[in-house]
């Protein structure tokens, strides 16, 4: 493929996926506007963490990157039937060992809320309502994963825009939950529990014509001594763990946070919203758009091709992951009051919301450059590299939490509080959950240089010509970028005691300005649209 058709395929799935973002956030701005951050909307996003962990994994992760390239081999030689015999066999291997983790997720729910809200033990209600909902969410992994799988199909036939659009579906689902259904339910936080499950069966029924139109449409078989199927899950143990290293941090922050002020599972929430919103539309696009493409080099042994894909997906990362880390650290307090400082939503919340924010936000071009090298090592089937840096920032990550809790605590604690015992101690200092963003971010930039490291011993990436001038340019635009946002901050200092009506003309000017600002200085630079094409 080349480069332009990768960045048609950008385009296209950005396109989608910032529809779904930005409906994210309204689905974000209904919640907190209906139930606030309190015990129950903790419970609740401890519930639907668990299968939205698992969606990330499957539908931006280890699944895709598993399937994508073994699918990608076998349409390239050709045989119709052998395509749709494989598609057979993963849906029913897949959607068979999935049947039977949701059977037991439902079964032991109060175990597995316990272990991620071990913090509300002391809490029978809150643990009591965190299984309910848990119970109404677990399901969601079944349905979320085969339309994994069918989105995985779709990509591989270069048809981005239909998974793309596909978690719009959850959005609409929860909006409805938090404004309409919740006035029917009591608890009214259990209406969120049915809008994930009806959000799981609807994204899946939602993209089946779609492959009745490839003609792939086909009954579920069990195929898990298919050589095909066990190729698959021979790549995909590996990439499980490699490729979801930013997740399962995010579950054991969740399992921290348990033990910190009510509402920290509410703020990392939020601050994981507004991080997706970049990543998700331009990270998670670029990894997905060039997956394909990498693998069909790496089948043609086209090392050349391989190579300039690559180095096309890291600086287009590069273009826009640094300047929305500045404008995410600069803009984190207008935008949580704007979007959020509503209904329940006080002005402490939107203060510590954008501790976590700013937090996250630092470790950006990391999780999006991650996004982009991990499909150079599943495309060519390298698992173990992946791993051993997955594993080494996981580590990282889980003494970073410590380390960083300790010092936090000890800068903000009062007298009184540092006499109390630990836990109680950390349960009363706000702000604490900073911490936990500033250690994911971290350790995220340790991830990257692991694999950056690995893909130079590989020898399979060289680096097109101006690259110097590239980074110069990025550069000097966020330098640009950040000196109007800081005027805009400095002239209008105050965000959580102003009507909404002003919040939202001040960030519309500042957020414009901004990228105005961005955009002008790279043109003035001797940027031109076509590199983004590769031409």
């Amino acid at each position: 493929m080349k480069t332009p058709s990768l960045f048609r395929g950008l385009l296209s799935f950005s396109s989608m996926t910032m529809i779904s973002r930005v409906l994210g956030l309204v689905r974000d701005i209904s919640i907190n506007t209906a139930f606030g951050a309190n015990a129950a909307t903790d419970a609740f996003w401890v519930a639907f963490r668990i299968p939205n962990f698992m969606r990330r994994l499957f539908a931006e992760g280890s699944f895709s990157t598993a399937f994508v390239p073994v699918f990608t081999e076998v349409k390239a030689q050709g045989d119709p039937a052998r395509l749709k015999e494989l598609l057979s066999r993963v849906a029913g291997t897949l959607g068979g060992v999935l049947l039977v983790v949701t059977a037991l997720g439902m079964i032991f729910a109060p175990q597995v809320a316990s272990l991620f809200a071990q913090g509300a033990a002391g809490s029978p209600e809150k643990l009591a309502l965190t299984t309910r909902l848990l119970r109404l969410t677990f399901p969601f992994l079944l349905f979320v994963s085969l339309t994994a799988l069918a989105g995985g199909v779709l990509n591989s036939f270069h048809r981005f825009a239909l998974p793309a659009i596909t978690p719009v579906i959850l959005n609409l689902c929860m909006i409805a939950g938090a404004l309409w259904l919740s006035r029917r339910f009591d608890p009214p936080i259990l209406a969120m529990g049915w809008a994930v499950l009806a959000a799981g069966v609807l994204q899946l029924l939602f993209q089946l014509p779609a492959l009745h139109g490839l003609d792939l449409l086909t009954w579920p078989r069990w195929g898990w001594r298919h050589p095909d199927v066990r190729r698959i899950l021979r790549l995909m143990v590996p990439t499980l763990f490699g490729s979801s290293i930013a997740q399962i941090n995010l579950l054991l922050d969740t399992v921290i946070a348990a033990y910190l002020i009510t509402g920290a599972q509410s703020w990392l929430s939020q601050a994981d919203r507004f991080l997706e919103l970049p990543l998700g539309v331009f990270g998670v696009a670029l990894g997905t758009v060039i997956l394909p493409s990498l693998s069909r080099h790496h089948v043609a042994t086209d090392h050349e091709g391989f190579s300039r894909a690559l180095d096309w997906g890291l600086r287009t990362a590069l273009l826009i992951a640094v300047p929305a880390m500045f404008g995410l650290l600069l803009l984190a307090e207008p935008m949580v009051a704007t979007l959020f400082q509503h209904g329940r939503f006080t002005a402490f919340d939107t203060r510590m919301a954008t501790l976590s924010i700013s937090a996250l936000s630092f470790g950006l071009p990391a999780f999006a450059l991650v996004k982009v090298l991990l499909p150079a090592f599943y495309a060519r089937q390298d698992t173990r590299t992946p791993v051993h840096a997955g594993v080494a920032a996981l580590v990282a990550n889980m003494a970073l939490n410590f380390l960083f809790l300790a010092a936090l605590f000890a800068w903000w604690a009062t007298p009184a509080q540092h006499r109390l015992p630990w836990l109680q101690a950390v349960a009363a200092v706000p702000g604490l959950h900073m911490a936990l963003g500033l250690a994911s971010a971290s350790a995220s930039y340790l991830n990257l240089w692991l694999l950056w490291r690995g893909l130079k011993q590989a020898g399979v990436y060289r680096r097109e010509p101006g690259w110097a001038r590239h980074l110069l340019r990025v550069a000097l635009a966020c330098l640009a970028m950040s000196g109007v946002l800081l005027a805009g901050r400095w002239w209008w200092p105050d965000w959580t005691a102003i009507p909404t009506a002003w919040r939202v003309v001040r960030l519309a000017v500042l957020v414009g300005g901004g990228a105005a600002t961005y955009a002008l200085a790279l043109f003035a630079g001797g940027f031109k649209l076509r590199e983004l094409r590769g031409a």
